[in-house]
This record gives C-alpha cells, sequence and structure tokens, in this order.
C-alpha cells in the first residue's frame, strides 16, 4: 500500500443502491490500480444524528468518523443519485457540515445516477460547482450511471467501465507516486 487514502461516499441513503454501488466500483477499481486503502461510506453510515446536526460537533461519534474520513482522505469519490435534475437534500445537508477548508485542493471524482439520460448533466451542472465552491480539484472525467448500466445492483455495462477507467487513470496527475506503485 502506499499509505495513500481513498474514501467513497454515495449520498443515497437505500441499501441496497445503485449509487453506492457505483461508488464501490469506482473506489475498489481505483484503490486496486493505484494500491491505496479505500473505504466507502453512505448516508446509512451516517445515522440518525445527520439530520439534527447544524455543524459537525452536532453529530455522534458514527457520524464524526465518517466526516473524519471524508476530510482527512487523499482523494474522493462522491456519488449522488439525481431526483428531480439534483442531488437530494440530505446529501446536501452532509456536505453543508463540512468547512470549505476541508475539502480545499482534494481531488474528487464525481459521480451520479439517474433513471436515465435526463439527469446526465447533473455532475457537471450540480456536483461540479458545488465542490468547486469548496476549491476542490473535481477530475475532468465526470461518471454518470442510468439504470440500463446496472443488473442486480451490479456495473454491467461496457461504456460506463470505460468511462469509470478513463475518470480512475485521471487520479495519477495527483499522485505520480501511486502511478510508479502500481506500474512495480
Amino acid at each position: 500500500m502506499s499509505g495513500l487514502k481513498l474514501v467513497g461516499f454515495a449520498g443515497s441513503y437505500n441499501r441496497p443502491s445503485k449509487t453506492r454501488t457505483l461508488v464501490e466500483y469506482i473506489a475498489t477499481h481505483a484503490g486496486q490500480q493505484y494500491h491505496v486503502d479505500t473505504r466507502v461510506f453512505d448516508l446509512a453510515d451516517l445515522g440518525p444524528s445527520l439530520g439534527h446536526a447544524q455543524r459537525q460537533g452536532d453529530l455522534d461519534a458514527a457520524a464524526r468518523q465518517v466526516v473524519d474520513a471524508v476530510v482527512s482522505a487523499d482523494i474522493l469519490v462522491i456519488g449522488s443519485p439525481t431526483y428531480k435534475g439534483s442531488y437530494p437534500g440530505l446529501f446536501k445537508h452532509f456536505i453543508d457540515l463540512i468547512d470549505p477548508d476541508q475539502l480545499r485542493a482534494k481531488p474528487i471524482l464525481i459521480s451520479a445516477t439517474g433513471g436515465g439520460d435526463r439527469h446526465a448533466l447533473m455532475v457537471e451542472h450540480q456536483l461540479r460547482p458545488l465542490f468547486g465552491f469548496f476549491m476542490a480539484h473535481t477530475l475532468p472525467t465526470a461518471v454518470y450511471a442510468s439504470d440500463r448500466d446496472f443488473v442486480d445492483y451490479k456495473v454491467t455495462s461496457e461504456p460506463l467501465r470505460q468511462r469509470i477507467g478513463f475518470a480512475i487513470d485521471e487520479i495519477a496527475a495527483f499522485f505520480p507516486q501511486a502511478r510508479l506503485a502500481a506500474a512495480e
């Protein structure tokens, strides 16, 4: 292992979830390619204190551990389900609890899921500006997956796998030492 930490976070509360499946798929493959420690969370991991929290200190211990993992990660894979053209409110509430300085200059691979192609620009029009506010580095290639890209909560689409591969390859620009470790 390179000592780097990759954390995936799916903005879905449901289990099973296509969004979590997508985030896990991306995080697992990136972790394998760069030999980095990988963990994946979703909204359900935050538990009931999330809805009442007005700041990080209001979260219970389990939720604070998730926030700590997200903000201390060397790279993030963030995924959100699409509801009416945007991310869900509880996902945004979680992000609102993070101080902008905690994500500053952090590389983030953004992804989203939705029922069809109609929501594909959500990653560009919602997630990229959101993390731009945090002055994070969103990778150039974003990943969007629709219902047809999954069978039984497994990524089955070859074009989606290719796009994920392109996005994962872009991580190397931030961690050249990881690229060298992966080549060995």
